[in-house]
């Protein structure tokens, strides 16, 4: 990665997006459904923090594919999650998964988020970041091989299952351990993102508490924190009712210092979104945080883990057209589309072609001289750079095998998006 501080004057962090070129890819065959071509010029999604001038010349520096990130952006969505209302003392921990870059890593450790980590990969990169052991808290589907040595480190463990529980146990007996707990209750923007509830694999089902609690004393263990994460782009409704399973959790666990209600929070990426408010979302689990500590006599520290919340609306792959393409007329008649072939795709951001997500898609030309005319639109398909016919970035929402037409800009060969 590398940093581009002289190219404007908000932080902008540029890194070449790595991408994956396998021409031996084989040809999927999902089913692709047409929409129907809607929009206008006034529909057309537009830049937030780029200029167009700034994309060329970060495109000109760094070559394409690029992801470009705003400093300021990112610095104000923490600050946001830092101000999570709470009752007795609040660590925001970035959820590094969604974003691992160094220079945003080292952004976020300057302004006092701490860590979640679902590796000890992540870990490791996030130490040599800059981050303090200590600073990181670990939570993952399969508990690394040297939890011992990162426990040594200061790294905060939560066991994840009861399988997890007893190995970690026997290699770190006696030590701090957090409880990953499945509540019950799962919710996501779609089923892939949904880790609760009984068809997600994530966390000690709650029914399992007494066992987890014989684990806990057999190896001598100090149980000193509740984790809990329903899924990302989660139901704030859904969130709310999950911090009282969550509190309840802890009551039954009298060691329990700090509850981790994990993230999940919604980002509004295109204008029919919405966003979770945090401090309308908070009120309500902050009063349940007073509620328990009159009930019980306990001040619980809360903990919570954004990622997408803090970097979605912060960042954008710069990307190029490099090929047009059309099969309208007549023998595919009202089936016909105009593609364009850009030289980034789900190599570079999967969303769409994993879960139909819906980003804005913004034409900006090559030529300085066009940027002065009204732009015309037209609807069309854009497509990656992969052998996979659902490498697709215009999906209908929810739908990845959905083909809908975007209305764009009209692109030439060579421009920017």
């Amino acid at each position: 990665t590398m940093l581009a501080r002289t190219l404007a004057a908000p932080l902008v962090l540029a890194a070449a997006a790595c991408a994956l070129r396998a021409p031996s890819y084989r040809r999927a065959s999902p089913r692709l459904v047409a929409a129907s071509p809607t929009g206008t010029s006034t529909d057309l999604d537009t830049l937030t923090f780029l200029t167009p001038d700034l994309a060329r010349r970060v495109a000109a520096a760094h070559g394409t594919p690029t992801y470009v990130y705003d400093g300021r952006s990112l610095a104000r969505q923490a600050r946001t999650a830092l101000e999570f209302p709470n009752a007795y003392g609040l660590t925001v921990r970035f959820a590094m998964k969604s974003l691992p870059n160094r220079a945003v890593l080292r952004l976020f450790r300057s302004l006092g988020v701490h860590i979640d980590a679902s590796s000890g990969y992540e870990c490791r990169r996030a130490i040599a970041a800059g981050y303090a052991p200590e600073e990181l808290s670990l939570s993952s589907q399969e508990l690394p091989k040297d939890v011992a040595e990162l426990v040594k480190l200061g790294v905060v463990v939560n066991a994840c299952s009861l399988a997890q529980l007893k190995a970690f146990g026997e290699a770190c007996p006696g030590a701090r351990i957090g409880l990953r707990f499945n509540p019950g209750l799962g919710s996501g923007s779609t089923g892939k993102t949904n880790v609760g509830g009984p068809s997600s694999s994530f966390g000690i089902w709650h029914e399992s508490l007494p066992e987890a609690l014989q684990l806990v004393e057999r190896y001598g263990l100090h149980a000193h924190k509740v984790h809990t994460h329903i899924g990302s782009g989660s139901d704030p409704a859904v969130w709310q009712r999950v911090a009282g399973l969550s509190l309840e959790l802890c009551r039954q666990i009298p060691t329990v210092e700090t509850l981790n209600l994990g993230g999940g929070f919604k980002v509004a990426r295109t204008r029919t979104e919405v966003s979770t408010d945090l401090a309308k979302v908070g009120a309500p689990v902050r009063d349940a945080f007073e509620a328990f500590a009159q009930e019980h006599g306990r001040k619980l520290k809360l903990e919570i883990e954004p990622g997408t919340f803090l970097v979605a609306n912060a960042g954008s792959l710069l990307c190029r057209v490099q090929d047009m393409t059309s099969t309208r007329g007549p023998a595919a008649g009202a089936e016909g589309h105009d593609f364009v072939k850009l030289d980034a795709g789900m190599t570079d951001i999967l969303r769409p072609s994993l879960y139909g997500s819906q980003h804005p898609i913004v034409v900006v030309p090559a030529d300085p001289a066009r940027d002065a005319t009204a732009p015309e639109s037209a609807p069309y398909i854009v497509a990656g750079h992969c052998c996979e016919s659902g490498d697709l970035l215009t999906c209908a929402p929810g739908e990845p095998e959905t083909l809908l037409d975007r209305p764009l800009q009209r692109p030439e060969i060579g421009d920017l998006v």
